[in-house]
């Protein structure tokens, strides 16, 4: 059985991630901060619940501990926690920007990575934003060149280059970054954007059932690779 760790996946991109991974018959990990709504969701879809907070050093490896008590090796990991970052830009919005969409990604792929050395293919997808493609925000014609999203943004550009530079050091594991497109959620409620979660979903799902002569190290949206 592939075994699968989702973080952020009580909801929204994670949830419906969650649920085609599992009807795929993957063994999945609702990973989530809170363990009331992380449990129902995972109860919701069959799937078994981590409490994992991303930003919390101790979270992380007692949530990876708990995955390798029950199955010995992970399979497949996805990133996806993050938050927008849409409010004043100031120092503590970016250490928070900062901390959740890149720096959680080291903590969660540090604790992983022993993990995923004992799967037979393992694969890991950051779920990122062509926001933090320089390529697209430098655009007049892309959408992403008049947004006013600066933190989110570089907090997403540092996660692409972190995926980048893990493929890079881990030529065992496949490491790509997505585009999964707009997507109604929590966090583009207030624009009113964005097509069901199910859809951006199976962008995320492609990459996460990569075979293992798959790519790596690339930013990629549903029409094919991006330009960094």
């Amino acid at each position: 059985m592939t075994v699968t760790l989702i973080t952020g996946a009580n909801k929204g991109l994670g949830f419906e991630t969650a649920r085609q991974l599992q009807d795929l018959g993957h063994v999945v990990y609702v990973g989530a901060r809170d363990p009331e709504r992380g449990a129902k969701a995972a109860a919701e879809l069959g799937a078994r619940f981590v409490q994992l907070d991303v930003t919390d050093d101790a979270s992380v490896p007692a949530a990876l501990a708990t995955i390798a008590a029950a199955e010995g090796h992970l399979d497949v990991l996805v990133h996806n926690a993050g938050i927008l970052a849409d409010g004043p830009v100031d120092g503590p919005a970016a250490l928070r920007a900062f901390d959740t969409n890149a720096a959680g990604l080291v903590r969660v792929t540090e604790a992983a990575l022993p993990l995923l050395r004992k799967s037979a293919n393992p694969t890991v997808v950051t779920v990122s934003s062509s926001m933090g493609s320089f390529w697209a925000v430098t655009n007049p014609d892309r959408p992403e060149h008049g947004l006013p999203l600066p933190l989110y943004a570089a907090s997403k550009a540092a996660a692409t280059m972190l995926t980048v530079q893990y493929a890079k050091s881990n030529p065992g594991i496949k490491f790509n970054a997505v585009e999964p497109g707009p997507t109604a959620t929590d966090m583009t409620a207030a624009w009113g954007i964005g097509r069901p979660p199910a859809e951006s979903a199976r962008v995320i799902v492609g990459l996460a059932t990569l075979g293992p002569d798959g790519p790596t190290g690339t930013l990629r949206d549903e029409n094919g690779e991006l330009p960094f």
